[in-house]
């Protein structure tokens, strides 16, 4: 019951932290994790994705509050509850961001991650089977790879786009992330290549490292260091001790609200729920951001997409064919196409493209009126900030959740453009042999009025939930670590996850995070 470094959470971050602080065999690792296991053909099987992400096994089951520029609705908020964390139920789409996303992480006071100082770190963690590149790396754990791209709409989706006036670009995450282009993926023969998978398994295998299940209530903090953590195991409640550091890798939901419940946070918001501040920090909590995307469909002359798997037999059949050989139609998470554009004020690209050759939800639900293909489309960097905060002081009531989406007029702006581009490029030669009527938003919405209302009742989250405990210079009042992952105000006591990022970065967020833990590992072992 206790280790030099106790981590809390397995997921992205957590799981890289554990591989390389186990790697020398000098320290001894310990992860605390709340879910279960990893080994369900739902969690596994790429086509599979949009089951486990709604299935309470495998999902915190978080909800936003009701969003108040969004009509009041109540938006999910998933975050994995199993083994490898939200890598495990995410879309598996690989995107490191934009260079530049880091350089403005720096000049925010996160000194030392600009782009210059996590390129090593992303190369480093990753295999990509891509071919030779000098910004690719091909030795690491976590494999990348590309779907087969053999449905005809995905060559028409990115043909569109150069026909529209935009460039080909065979690699995003490599020298230039804007234009029309294949899709990245963490799958590697055939399964879901988690960060369960690629670090946190082999690292178990080491007499070094173990994981406890168990729910993480509290850190303990004596004198003004973290000693362990409050454990809830078997129904018993246990303190897990660290002779060096813990480090809170719990998602950009559980990290600040573990670290208020254990005192660090607003003064003024913890007295409310009757917890002693050992560490004001008013950022805890704060800061927190989103991607929004909307879903535009278009009907398909042709019946040529996936809508013709979308019966239980074929379901069948995809599942049969991938349990037995890893191979067919399961092993791709089918985002094979994308592209990175820039809205005419931008001076790098902030808007992002999924494109995938059904029109159905993300969540799996309902495709929509027969064959469609669609685009996920959303501007990728709002001003708009929400918060994380504590409903109660009992570790088991999840915390309040609120983004506070499309606050900002210029949100509603960009989405007007983003809706208008993606008819534009649906209206390309390239997908006349295809392209039916809109199913939505419908072509009966074109004033700014009824598509703002179409994106009122329409914008769903991309699951892209950071910025939780911003990093930053220690003495910005608004950070919560300090460039090297400590909390300002706590010794021995670091945050690694999606929660440090200062602003969110420009695309999905898998990959960033891995690269988080990554980096922490080395700035911790420089450390001790």
């Amino acid at each position: 019951m206790q280790a030099d470094f106790i981590i809390i959470g397995s997921g992205s971050a957590g799981a890289a932290l554990a591989y390389r602080l186990s790697e020398s065999g000098k320290y001894s690792v310990l992860v605390i994790e709340a879910g279960g296991s990893d080994i369900s053909p739902f969690i596994q099987m790429p086509a599979a994705l949009s089951y486990p992400m709604n299935m309470a096994r495998y999902d915190w089951g978080f909800k936003t509050r009701p969003e108040p520029h969004l009509g009041g609705r109540v938006l999910a908020t998933p975050r994995g509850k199993v083994i490898g964390g939200s890598s495990s139920i995410n879309g598996m789409v690989f995107v490191r961001g934009n260079a530049k996303d880091f350089n403005h992480w720096e000049a925010e006071g996160a000194v030392g991650w600009g782009y210059k100082g996590v390129l090593p770190y992303f190369k480093r963690m990753e295999n990509w089977h891509g071919g030779t590149s000098e910004w690719r790396g091909t030795s690491g754990p976590l494999h990348i790879t590309r779907g087969p791209r053999d449905n005809p709409l995905h060559q028409a989706f990115v043909q569109a786009g150069q026909q529209a006036g935009f460039p080909y670009n065979e690699d995003y995450n490599g020298a230039s992330q804007e234009g029309f282009g294949p899709m990245d993926m963490t799958v590697w023969k055939g399964r879901r290549w988690s960060t369960a998978n690629a670090y946190l398994k082999p690292a178990l295998k080491r007499k070094n490292c173990g994981i406890l299940r168990g729910f993480a209530r509290k850190i303990i903090i004596e004198e003004g260091r973290a000693t362990g953590v409050e454990v809830l195991r078997k129904g018993h409640v246990e303190v897990v001790r660290a002779n060096r550091e813990v480090i809170l890798s719990a998602s950009s939901i559980n990290s600040p609200k573990i670290l208020m419940l254990s005192g660090i946070g607003s003064g003024f918001h913890l007295a409310e729920h009757g917890i002693e501040a050992i560490a004001d920090r008013p950022g805890v909590g704060q800061n927190l951001q989103d991607h929004l995307e909307l879903y535009i469909q278009q009907e398909s002359l042709q019946p040529i997409t996936l809508f013709k798997h979308w019966n239980l037999f074929s379901k069948g059949m995809i599942g049969a064919r991938w349990l037995f050989g890893k191979s067919g139609l399961g092993t791709s998470n089918q985002f094979e196409s994308a592209a990175f554009l820039r809205s005419p004020h931008a001076r790098y690209p902030d808007i992002q493209y999924h494109f995938i050759p059904i029109a159905v939800r993300y969540d799996g639900k309902a495709a929509a009126e027969g064959h469609g293909y669609q685009a996920h489309v959303g501007p990728m960097r709002s001003g708009s900030r929400g918060e994380v905060t504590l409903a109660s002081a009992d570790p088991a009531v999840p915390p309040l959740i609120r983004f506070n989406y499309m606050s900002q007029a210029q949100d509603w702006a960009d989405f007007r453009h983003c809706i208008r581009l993606t008819r534009k490029i649906f209206a390309q030669e390239a997908f006349k042999p295809y392209a039916g009527k809109e199913i939505q938003p419908g072509a009966a919405l074109q004033s700014d009025s009824e598509l703002d209302g179409f994106i009122r009742d329409h914008a769903e989250s991309a699951f892209h939930p950071c910025g939780t405990a911003c990093m930053g210079a220690a003495d910005d009042l608004a950070a919560v670590v300090d460039p090297r992952c400590r909390v300002i105000g706590v010794e021995r006591l670091r945050v690694v996850d999606s929660s440090i990022f200062p602003r969110i970065p420009n695309g999905n967020l898998n990959a960033p995070s891995i690269m988080v833990g990554e980096k922490a590992a080395d700035l911790i072992l420089e450390d001790v």
